[in-house]
C-alpha cells in the first residue's frame, strides 16, 4: 500500500531553482514517484511512496521558508500511481495567467467540509466548479455551475462572460484539492465580488470526511494520477485513463468502437491523424515488451 501525499502552499521563493535539487534527491533517496512544482509563488503536486519516505519528504517542505503550516491531503493506492518523480520549476504553480492575482494577499472565505451542503443549498448562492470540462464529466456537486473550461486560464474569459447574469449572488467555488479556489476567488475579489466563498481542502477533503448518506456530491472525482478517479472514503474509482487524450474514460467505454487500448477513445478519435495514431501504436507496443519483461515503461501512465 502506498501513500500518496497531495499538496500546495502559497509563499514567496526568492530563488526556486535553489531548492529543487535537494528536494528531488531527496524524494528519489526516499522512494517518491510524482510531481512537485516550483515558482516564485510556493509549491504544488502529488507524491507518493512509503509512510516514511512520505514523513521525510513533508517535514523538508515544511522547512523551507514560509511553508511550515502547509497543510496537505492523504490518500492510499495499490500500486504506486506515479512512474518517476519529477520536480520542476514554473511560472506558477497552478496556470491562471493572471500576473495581478495573489492568493497571499486574500482569498475567498473557506468554508469547511461539514458546512458545504448548508451553503450550496442557500438559495443566494450561486455553485461553481473552477475544474476543467474533462475532470466535471465525471462528477460534481449537485446543482454547480459548469463553465466547460479546457484549461483554468480559460476562467477569468467565462467569468466577464457570465458575471452580469450572476450579480447580487453569493459565490461558492470548489476544485479538486483547493489550490484553484485559491487563485478563483482572489480574482473575484478583485472583480468586485463582495461575498465569495471556496470548499476548503477540496473536493478531496470532502469525500474524505462527510459520509456518502450526507452527500451531495455526484460520480467521481478526477485525480492526475494513476488511480484516475476517487469516489467517497476516497475509494479508488472505476475509471481508466486514455493515453492519447489523457482523459477519464468509463470500463464500458472500452466496448465502444472508438477505443483501441493506447491509441483513441470516443472523445479523440477524430481528434488525432493516421501519424498520431501510428505512433501511439508504437509506443503501446513498447509498453506491452516491457510488461512482458515485468518492467514498467515510461510511457505507460
Amino acid at each position: 500500500m502506498f501513500t500518496v501525499a497531495a499538496l500546495y502552499h502559497f509563499t514567496r521563493f526568492e530563488d526556486p531553482a535553489a531548492l529543487r535539487g535537494p528536494l528531488l534527491d531527496l524524494c528519489r533517496v526516499e522512494g517518491l514517484s510524482g510531481t512537485l512544482l516550483l515558482a516564485g509563488e510556493g509549491i504544488n503536486g502529488t507524491v507518493a511512496g512509503p509512510r516514511a519516505g512520505i514523513d521525510r519528504v513533508l517535514a523538508h517542505i515544511r522547512a523551507l521558508p514560509g511553508c511550515s503550516d502547509m497543510v496537505h491531503k492523504e490518500s492510499t493506492a495499490t500500486e504506486q500511481p506515479f512512474n518517476r518523480m519529477k520536480v520542476r520549476l514554473k511560472r506558477e504553480i497552478v496556470t491562471m495567467g493572471q500576473p495581478d492575482v495573489n492568493p497571499a494577499q486574500g482569498t475567498g472565505t473557506y468554508v469547511a467540509p461539514a458546512d458545504w451542503n448548508d451553503l450550496i443549498r442557500s438559495e443566494d448562492v450561486v455553485v461553481i466548479d473552477t475544474r476543467n470540462a474533462y475532470e466535471t464529466a465525471i462528477g460534481t456537486f449537485e446543482g454547480a455551475i459548469d463553465p466547460q473550461t479546457e484549461s483554468f486560464g480559460d476562467f477569468p474569459g467565462w467569468w466577464a462572460a457570465n458575471k452580469d447574469r450572476l450579480a447580487g449572488k453569493r459565490i461558492a467555488m470548489f476544485c479538486t484539492g483547493g489550490i484553484r479556489c485559491e487563485k478563483s476567488t482572489n480574482y473575484l475579489r478583485q472583480q468586485g465580488v463582495e461575498e465569495v466563498y471556496h470548499l476548503q481542502g477540496g473536493i478531496l477533503k470532502y469525500l474524505e470526511e462527510v459520509p456518502r448518506a450526507e452527500s451531495t456530491w455526484q460520480g467521481s472525482c478526477f485525480v492526475f494520477d494513476g488511480r484516475v478517479s476517487v469516489g467517497h472514503g476516497l475509494e479508488e474509482g472505476p475509471h481508466i485513463l486514455c493515453h492519447a487524450c489523457r482523459r477519464p474514460l468509463e470500463p464500458a467505454d472500452r466496448d465502444r468502437p472508438a477505443f483501441e487500448e493506447g491509441v483513441s477513445c470516443h472523445h479523440c478519435v477524430d481528434a488525432t491523424s493516421k501519424a498520431d495514431k501510428a505512433r501511439f501504436r508504437e509506443r503501446q507496443r513498447q509498453i506491452a515488451l516491457a510488461r512482458a519483461r515485468g518492467e514498467r515503461h515510461i510511457g505507460s501512465a
